[in-house]
């Protein structure tokens, strides 16, 4: 009973028509690509990690407290804070990394348990020791004044909403992991794990090592996006703040290959589709619902390519039989 040229209109078009929108586009994208990031690395090194929101969550919870309690000078403070966040969310993915690597547990049941454990300590913390006295709503006071991350609105004058200088941070944490994968040793070491661990390890290479390093380098950019949402979003900690985002993570590795400058074109247009899907719901009451359907059938598209590798693959072992 609805119009869907006027749907699709909205969706095409709805996110550049306002300042705001854009704005939330980039804010968006910002998190969504540190996120993709984050599970990248796991990916290259042949690991199916799962804990990028638990990882994000205790980054925030870490980095908040920080920004919360601790008063520092005012350059000082987003920095260390910043590294607060990121050093907690390495530790959230040193645990499983440690497990699957020198205990042989299985990295998709370890990660998405301490995703639990993790997001239950967070809202214990939101909701009883750093919950703030003036708000009726289960959120903690907001963060100090010299923590915030300038908002693009300071630097370019446009109402951009929300988006702040993550989206620097998020381009600049792009081309780092991209120096890491193709010009380090250790990058080195990723790849040749993720293709094949047995080769590495005739070859001499610190497989379990190596394993490890990809969560906690996974972990430390899940962090640094706890603190995009805390230091440039919200403000404060709020439950429920990124609920779903670290399975978007995933999403986007998918989506960008595993590149990281194909996981930031991924995030956009991801992030292009959920705030147009917004638009569409608002000025066509057409449901957001048929965002999600799309965005589904992309993941299908893109993962049903490896199809025809697998069957090549099951010929040659049949024919080797």
């Amino acid at each position: 009973g609805k119009n869907p040229v006027d749907a699709f209109a909205a969706l095409i078009t709805g996110p550049l028509e306002r300042p705001n929108r854009i704005g939330n586009w980039i804010e968006q994208t910002t998190t969504l690509a540190i996120l993709g990031l984050s599970v990248m690395i796991p990916f290259r090194a042949g690991q199916i990690s799962i804990g990028a929101e638990g990882q994000l969550y205790l980054g925030a919870l870490a980095g908040a407290a920080v920004a919360i309690l601790v008063p520092l000078p005012m350059v000082v403070a987003p920095i260390v804070a910043t590294g607060v966040a990121m050093l907690a969310g390495a530790v959230a993915g040193a645990v499983p990394g440690v497990m699957k690597a020198r205990l042989g547990a299985n990295e998709i049941v370890a990660t998405l348990m301490l995703n639990v454990i993790v997001v239950q300590v967070f809202d214990y913390f939101v909701q009883n020791v750093l919950r703030s006295a003036s708000s009726t709503a289960a959120v903690s006071d907001p963060v100090r004044p010299e923590y915030a991350w300038a908002k693009l609105q300071e630097l370019t004058g446009i109402a951009l909403s929300r988006a702040n200088v993550g989206l620097l941070v998020a381009l600049a944490a792009t081309v780092l992991v991209w120096i890491l994968m193709s010009r380090t040793t250790l990058g080195y070491r990723l790849r040749i794990v993720g293709g094949n661990a047995d080769f590495a390890r005739y070859a001499g290479l610190p497989v379990a090592r190596t394993i490890e390093w990809s969560f906690v380098l996974g972990g430390a950019l899940a962090g640094l996006a706890g603190a995009h949402l805390v230091f440039g979003v919200f403000g404060r900690l709020e439950p429920s703040m990124a609920s779903g985002l670290g399975f978007l993570g995933i999403v986007i590795a998918l989506l960008g290959r595993n590149n990281p400058f194909g996981i930031v074109l991924a995030a956009a247009f991801y992030a292009y589709l959920r705030v147009g899907g917004d638009v569409m719901e608002q000025q066509t009451d057409v449901g957001s619902e048929l965002i999600l359907i799309i965005q589904a059938l992309i993941v299908l598209l893109v993962t049903v390519q490896a199809l025809p590798l697998l069957l090549r693959r099951l010929r040659l072992k049949r024919r080797a039989g």
